[in-house]
């Protein structure tokens, strides 16, 4: 299965994201952010399933938890930034 990592700036944020979408019935685990992806201080990141990413990142943007970055998880365990328009 294909996994997607929201990016968060803090263990806070990414809490609360997990709460917004556990809400919203959309399983989400919080995990460290890999080395490789965790630059600029994000520390945390919030996984979620790639059939729940859009309604991940609508309910998101409607309590304005809006992601700051998104990359995704190949079944490998490599990491790939995805453009958010």
């Amino acid at each position: 299965m294909v996994y997607y990592l929201i990016i968060c700036r803090s263990l806070t944020y990414a809490q609360r994201t997990a709460q917004a979408l556990e809400r919203a019935g959309i399983t989400a685990h919080i995990l460290r952010s890999p080395r490789s992806i965790s630059g600029e201080g994000c520390s945390h990141a919030v996984k979620v399933a790639e059939r729940n990413l859009a309604d991940a990142l609508a309910i998101l943007g409607r309590v304005g938890l809006t992601p700051k970055r998104v990359f995704i998880q190949a079944a490998d365990g490599s990491y790939k930034e995805v453009r958010l328009l």
